[in-house]
């Protein structure tokens, strides 16, 4: 049997400036959308979260002494109202919490999700599984979405072999580009993406409701590695959570980017930086590190960004499909 052995991501040298604290949410006076799905922004931080261990900078200083509950690794929920059917997309660290705050969207649910899709092996992105173990939850045939390696994966590996073992989790394949309709208002594609896949492949989702399409894609190395180009299949979705991992390459100088490759703010900004106003409007950078100033809503990183006809993914942000 072979045994995983966690490691830290992106635990950098310097930080940006101060965080502010976002507004507290009154959770329980949310009510019930009118429409027929529901997509809610459940997390915004990379896998090592906000706080960060062993960061001793003053992004996360404050954190440290006054943590922001609103600050909780990415994740998207997906609510079909007509069809009382909740999907969850990654399964985080965060993921008791978020299930949770899920939940509150939709009473006549609960708590357990009908399916969770995973994007790839990394640790903010599948390790939230162990609470459905016999530890926790000990929950019964959770549909876990994954594609052929993390099916795998899953499946060969403690501790995870164990929540298979014991029917804790049902892994429910997927394929590249092969369209699954979980739900008849609700139809989910994924698409590979080339990202450091040491465990498994890495994965985008395009999730469509009967009005919208939104493209989820958190993790990616560089926008031109990929076959795709991610302009056409903005063009295409009505939304688009897209990797913004680092805003500019000072935050890492303490780290080799050939070991943590992602497209920088910076890059995609000028990337995207010709198209049309309507079209900049639908993308929502998201998977923000712990050094990122987009994590802070007044920092000029993040002005600039707006100005630019751009948009920042919010904690509990919600749309409409």
């Amino acid at each position: 049997m072979k045994y995983l052995l966690f490691f830290t991501m992106f635990c950098v040298a310097s930080c940006t400036q101060e965080v502010k604290q976002e507004e507290t949410i009154d959770f329980n006076n949310t009510e019930r959308q009118k429409s027929p799905v529901s997509l809610y922004v459940l997390g915004t931080v990379q896998d090592g979260g906000s706080p960060h261990i062993g960061c001793q900078k003053k992004c996360c200083s404050t954190l440290f002494k006054n943590p922001n509950p609103n600050r909780k690794v990415v994740s998207l929920g997906v609510i079909d109202h007509e069809h009382n059917k909740s999907f969850l997309f990654e399964a985080t660290p965060d993921m008791t919490s978020q299930l949770q705050l899920l939940s509150t969207f939709s009473s006549e649910i609960g708590i357990m999700p009908n399916g969770i899709f995973l994007t790839h092996a990394h640790i903010g992105h599948y390790t939230g599984l162990m609470y459905l173990g016999r530890e926790a939850l000990g929950a019964k045939s959770v549909p876990v979405h994954a594609m052929p390696r993390m099916k795998q994966f899953l499946e060969t590996n403690g501790p995870w072999n164990q929540l298979v073992a014991l029917n804790n989790i049902t892994i429910n394949p997927l394929a590249n580009q092969k369209a699954i309709r979980i739900t008849p208002n609700i139809k989910v594609e994924p698409f590979t993406v080339p990202h450091r896949d040491e465990y498994s492949e890495t994965v985008g989702y395009k999730i469509s409701g009967p009005k919208k399409s939104v493209l989820f894609i958190p993790d990616i190395d560089k926008w031109s590695k990929w076959e795709k180009d991610i302009i056409q299949e903005t063009q295409k979705v009505d939304v688009a959570f897209l990797d913004a991992s680092f805003y500019n390459g000072e935050e890492i100088n303490a780290r080799d980017i050939n070991e943590i490759p992602h497209p920088f703010v910076v890059e995609s900004l000028k990337l995207f930086g010709a198209l049309p106003d309507q079209e900049k409007a639908k993308i929502h950078f998201i998977h923000f590190n712990h050094t990122n100033a987009l994590l802070n809503q007044d920092s000029e990183a993040s002005s600039t960004v707006r100005r630019q006809g751009f948009k920042i993914a919010t904690f509990l942000q919600h749309i409409d499909l």
